[in-house]
């Protein structure tokens, strides 16, 4: 589809993508999606150990409509194609979301380029890839959002610096792409989640696990860690109407802990 494509038909629902979505923040939004009526192509790594079907099903569950397809997006040819089957699908392509990541301790001594260049590939070159795939098949009135996060975005995580790297990437990455893209109507925006209960971060070996997750609940103003539903839906915020006139921008989600005076 050429990149100047133009506006799809405002009557019918608008379709987003969804990569990352078997679990956590990118399942979530799914669901949210569904919830308000926007049909949702989700994108699964073939290798995650949870059943996107799980997904489909609370979609399906809330009214929504969905397809399951499996995308690597450390392979382009796999993201385009994941992209074209929303246009295949539905006809149509309005929202993207880049919500799949990876996370992995790894001292700095012990940090290979080999391990650098996979996570990299994933939590930066993926969004890239992400992003780029969408845009080419949008027209006026597209919105894309990809997942930062604290670690990076905010703060230096140690053991981490392949991850920070990349989250931090993902900032710069999107504020040049509103720029970019905003003469053809379509908003680029990035969510930072603080500390949310995911999959993700509750692995005890890469990330704090359940335990770690609670005791830092206590230093947060809201008094917990959050849930993959509250990014969801200001994520879903960011890609719909009521944010028409807002891009470029990062958007902090993390109960306050950013702004916590040290005590």
């Amino acid at each position: 589809m050429a990149a100047d494509a133009p506006a799809a038909d405002r009557h019918e629902p608008r379709v987003a993508l969804v990569t990352g979505g078997a679990s956590g923040i990118g399942a979530a939004l799914a669901v949210a999606y569904a919830e308000h009526g926007v049909r949702v192509v989700v994108g699964s790594f073939p290798g995650d150990p949870h059943d996107p079907q799980e997904t489909a099903a609370r979609v399906r569950a809330v009214g929504g409509e969905c397809v399951v397809v499996e995308v690597d997006v450390r392979d382009s040819a796999q993201v385009e194609a994941f992209a074209q089957r929303a246009v295949d699908e539905w006809g149509r392509l309005d929202v993207a979301v880049a919500a799949a990541g990876v996370l992995r301790k790894a001292p700095l001594a012990e940090l290979s380029d080999s391990a650098w260049d996979d996570l990299v590939s994933v939590d930066l070159t993926g969004v890239l890839r992400t992003l780029r795939s969408a845009a080419a098949r949008m027209g006026h009135g597209g919105a894309m959002v990809a997942v930062s996060s604290i670690a990076g975005g905010v703060y230096g995580w140690g053991d981490h610096a392949h991850y920070g790297a990349a989250k931090a990437g993902v900032i710069g990455l999107c504020r040049s792409l509103a720029v970019e893209l905003a003469p053809r109507g379509i908003r680029v925006n990035t969510v930072v989640p603080g500390l949310i209960e995911t999959p993700q971060s509750s692995d005890p070996v890469n990330s704090l696990g359940p335990e770690g997750l609670r005791a830092a609940g206590a230093g947060i103003p809201w008094g917990r860690v959050g849930r993959a539903e509250e990014v969801a839906t200001v994520i879903r915020f960011l890609t719909g109407p009521d944010a028409g006139y807002v891009t470029g921008q990062e958007l902090v989600v993390d109960g306050g802990l950013t702004v916590r005076m040290p005590a």
